[in-house]
């Protein structure tokens, strides 16, 4: 019997000591396979080979990524840190390298078991023998050789987790190793995680490439589900229907093949055939294929579908590709996949993406939509792996011309010359508007000239729209961010305040540049922007708002791109001064002859500033994303899973489970959570059962819904947005009366008295919405408190286009009057470029970071698929950071304070840092002493006083 290594054993001891620590069961040993053998040799390879035929090619190694030739992407260092290398590079001390590439090093390893690992569950099938073959080497203060193990992880539900030994090789620092060895599975594990571990702790780890591949494959493998598709194969089968309806069904109703229909007018686009969906009594009911087997998690996958409608007298309809998963443990899930108007004149294609985080017992793809009666037509279904997408490059913006006008004869010196009326209304010019630019103007552009006192009045207005206007096609620029400006007015017989609105028509495209509500006592600022990302045709800006009959006044119209990074400027000297404290390290115990000119390091491990994230239940079986969730922020919110219409979707019918297991992992990882959120103002947000109840029944569930929630989990969150969007809806009030929003808070405070109690809401920052204008939300704020609401924050959601930080502060500074800590509560960003996304993303996050007023900010999700907006990731489907992820992690290093140096001769070291968490080392000639300390927030200098 070969002989196993000690540090085989260490590793084994360590890890289950690891799994007791951490509350798991108890892990079975891990099993020893074949003898493995311990040749070494360059360039060799963990491959797993199918020598067999099959149904499809089995001999596409298990391993993805197998020569990190994409980087670390689909590998992850367990529990240290890793990075690829070029094999040029000098990392590999002593070790020949003839074949270039690239390798991984993992490095800060403090445990033998602690090295690189891929899941490969999916990939994998029971009874089939696998064979693995690794190169590795490693790296470091190593005497002689040292062995580098090969290691599966096998994860049960059911009896928890074991580890299987594939292989081993013995490496010294001279040449790579070759590492061997087969396995197989007498049963199928929920998860399956393959991994490199072994050397001593301190040792860093070499993998030039690893392979697995399948040597004998099962009958299950072989004929039942061939093997995992990869690259350019549709795992869709018979997508065109040229074996007729096999493989296909109806999901809830008949399915009918067909050359063509309607007296032969309806012909396939592609191909011979198409299918019907018909006799469908529900929207659901459509065409289905199940895909179980044929997908992998954690794998970006492109659906495209050829579909449109036919009969009951319908011409167009949303038709939707969906998603339907179950878990092992019965749990369902609908993914909606893409979604477009289908005609019965003409094909459409429908296109969209979906990826799996969990290891689904089934998965069905079916087109559903159409109302009950129409017949769904699919012509084609191309279900493949997503190619991955090359970054976008930064836009090349020639002479961006920051802070110029494009409106011509913005000051009417010149008349109405450049200005025409929209609509059959009338220009005008007159006297007696401001001289001076609004503040969100004069912020931005810093001193400029007077304005000239001339406005453009419009009168005989028969229609809303109508209003001065100018085409500016040719004066814009792509991917630049503009402000827009102006003083508006109305005429003094207007009833009422009235909206006015900066619009611009992109290709008949509405764009909101600006909106406020006004009227004819006084001159009112409009502030907004905007941006352009696709090359238009024609664009033309106009004003336009009050009713028919009023008249407009509009004075010293500005659009010009903002310089954002002037602004970064001054906001990092806003940054110092309200994020940071001077502090004093004060020595003593050691005489002072002998502190002074001792050398200190100090290092921010933590800044306390809440910086938070978005997540739903499906995210945690990613452990992708839990990882960088983890890593880089320390609050959360839930996307849906403690809303009402998810927590009792059919009355009496609770599911709280979703929302119990992403707090507890929110609280074995030290991250505290916002409750989002106990109602929702919104009609259409309001479960069917809840709007189907008279106004007592409606009353008593209001009620019971405040109890349940907040009686269960009392204590657990440390926020909650009460009635969510109260200025956008009244769903609640108006059936239960003005005051049942205050008694909510109320409630809410006497079931729970712990948290804070948020209003929360949309639009409020952009200047885009007299709805929820800061105005707005100030008189809307204090009217719940004066009837008694213990309102104790204001959420700003933030979902915003274009942001220019001039106007998001005017906003910030307007709510900062109340008193009450400000949260930007959903923010998210969006842009087609994602360096541009970068951009969008810094301005809130650092206008949120050095306002005063502002005490948290919570991205609404950062990783692609699971976000509510398009183009709004910082992390793209696969787990590669992207630019606006990458500026993400840019300022919360640049938010971190470090400092060196000595002891003066008063026994102290002085710097000045961010609020959060530090840790001081004090080198000595003789000793080495460390201390950790808390910066908190605080006006005179905080001394920490150290023993040495």
């Amino acid at each position: 019997m070969r002989r196993v290594s000690a540090c085989f054993f260490t590793s084994l001891f360590s890890r289950i000591r690891w799994k007791i620590k951490h509350k798991h069961t108890p892990q079975r040993a891990r099993e020893t396979m074949e003898k493995p053998t311990d040749n070494a040799g360059d360039n060799a390879e963990i491959v797993v080979r199918n020598t067999k035929d099959s149904k499809r090619s089995c001999s596409t190694n298990v391993i993805l990524n197998h020569d990190f030739s994409e980087g670390l992407h689909l590998w992850h260092p367990n529990c240290c840190d890793g990075f690829v290398v070029s094999a040029e590079s000098a990392y590999t001390e002593g070790i020949s390298e003839k074949s270039g590439g690239s390798y991984a090093v993992v490095t800060n390893r403090k445990e033998c078991w602690q090295g690189l690992e891929q899941d490969i569950t999916a990939r994998v099938f029971p009874g089939s023998t696998y064979t693995v073959s690794a190169c590795v080497g490693v790296s470091g203060p190593l005497q002689g050789s040292t062995e580098v193990l090969a290691t599966l992880k096998l994860e049960y539900q059911a009896t928890g987790t074991s580890f299987l030994f594939i292989g081993r090789t013995s490496v010294s620092k001279e040449r790579w190793g070759k590492l061997e060895g087969n396995f197989s599975l007498p049963t199928m594990p929920d998860r399956v995680v393959f991994y490199l571990e072994g050397p001593s702790p301190g040792i860093d780890l070499l993998i030039k490439s690893a392979l697995i591949t399948c040597s004998k494959p099962s009958e299950y493998e072989s004929v039942s589900h061939g093997c995992f598709t990869t690259g350019d194969e549709n795992i869709i089968l018979n997508p065109r229907f040229e074996d007729g309806l096999n493989s296909w069904s109806g999901r809830g109703c008949k399915i009918v093949l067909h050359d063509s229909i309607g007296d032969g007018k309806i012909v396939p686009l592609s191909g011979k055939y198409f299918v019907a969906a018909t006799e469908r009594t529900q929207s659901w009911n459509g065409v289905q294929q199940e895909i179980t087997g044929r997908v992998q998690r954690k794998l970006a996958y492109d659906v495209t579908a050829v579909v449109r409608i036919f009969g009951n007298n319908v011409t167009s309809s949303d038709v939707r590709v969906t998603l339907w998963v179950q878990t092992p443990n019965l749990r369902e899930q609908y993914i909606g996949i893409a979604n477009a108007q289908a005609t019965d004149k003409d094909w459409v294609q429908l296109q969209g993406k979906f990826l799996l985080n969990g290891s689904p017992s089934k998965i069905v793809i079916y087109i559903e939509g159409p109302p009950s009666g129409t017949d769904i037509l699919l012509n084609s279904l191309i279900v493949k792996h997503a190619e991955k997408t090359p970054p976008s490059p930064p836009p090349v913006i020639e002479n961006p011309a920051f802070g110029v006008n494009i409106i011509e004869n913005s000051n009417l010196n010149g008349g109405t010359n450049g200005w025409f009326p929209l609509g059959n209304c009338t220009l005008s010019v007159a006297t007696g508007s401001p001289h001076v630019l609004p503040p969100m103007a004069r912020d931005t552009l810093g001193p400029h000239e007077p304005l000239s006192g001339q406005y453009i009045l419009v009168t005989n207005r028969t229609q809303n729209w109508m209003g001065p206007a100018q085409m500016i096609t040719d004066k814009l620029k792509l991917f630049l961010t503009y402000q827009v400006s102006a003083w508006v007015r109305v005429g003094s017989g207007a009833t009422g305040l009235q909206n006015v609105n900066v619009a611009l028509g992109v290709d008949n495209q509405w764009v909101n540049g600006g909106q406020a509500e006004v009227n004819g006592e006084r001159w009112h600022e409009i502030g907004g922007s905007f941006r352009i990302e696709k090359q238009p045709s024609k664009v033309i800006v106009y004003i336009q708002g009050p009713a028919p009959g009023v008249d407009l006044m509009v004075a010293g119209l500005q659009i010009f791109p903002v310089d954002r990074h002037a602004r970064f400027r001054y906001l990092r000297m806003q940054t110092d001064k309200i994020r940071k404290r001077d502090v004093i390290l004060k020595f003593s115990g050691v005489d002072s002859s002998i502190s002074f000119g001792t050398f200190v390091k100090v290092r921010q491990t933590k800044n306390s500033f809440p910086f938070g994230s978005c997540v739903n239940r499906t995210n945690i079986d990613n452990e992708d994303f839990v990882d960088f969730f983890t890593k880089n922020f320390n609050w959360a919110v839930f996307g849906n899973e403690l809303k009402w219409y998810w927590t009792e979707p059919q009355q009496g019918n609770f599911n709280y489970k979703d929302a119990d297991e992403i707090l507890d992992l929110c609280k074995s990882h030290d991250i505290e959570t916002r409750g989002h959120c106990i109602f929702w103002e919104v009609e259409g947000t309001v479960q069917s059962w809840i709007r189907n109840l008279n106004k007592t029944d409606l009353a008593t569930a209001v009620q019971n819904r405040l109890t349940g929630l907040l009686s269960r989990y009392k204590g657990k969150f440390r926020h909650y947005d009460v009635n969510n969007e109260m200025l956008h809806g009244s769903f609640y009030q108006d059936r239960l009366g003005k005051d049942t929003r205050a008694n909510m808070f109320k409630t809410a405070h006497q079931l729970d008295p712990s948290p804070i109690l948020f209003v929360n809401d949309y639009h409020v920052e952009d200047g885009c919405d007299t709805r929820s204008s800061p105005e707005k939300y100030i008189e809307h704020v204090l009217d719940l408190q004066e009837q008694g609401a213990p309102v104790g924050g204001v959420g700003i959601q933030g979902h915003i286009d274009s942001p220019v930080g001039s106007v998001v502060c005017s906003a910030l500074d307007k709510l900062g009057i109340l008193g009450l800590p400000i949260w930007f509560t959903e923010l998210d960003v969006s842009s087609i470029n994602e360096h541009v996304r970068a951009d969008d993303l810094e301005v809130m996050l650092r206008e949120g970071f050095a306002h005063p007023a502002v005490d948290g900010i919570m991205l609404w999700g950062f990783w692609e698929l699971f976000m509510s907006r398009d183009n709004s990731h910082l992390v793209n489907a696969e787990g590669d950071i992207n630019e606006a992820g990458a500026r993400y992690l840019a300022l919360k290093k640049e938010w971190l304070s470090h400092a060196n140096g000595h002891i003066d001769d008063q026994g102290e070291f002085q710097f000045r840092g961010f609020h959060g968490t530090y840790n001081v080392q004090i080198f000595t000639a003789s000793k080495r002493f460390s201390k950790t300390f808390v910066v908190e927030k605080g006006d005179s200098p905080l001394v920490v006083s150290i023993d040495l």
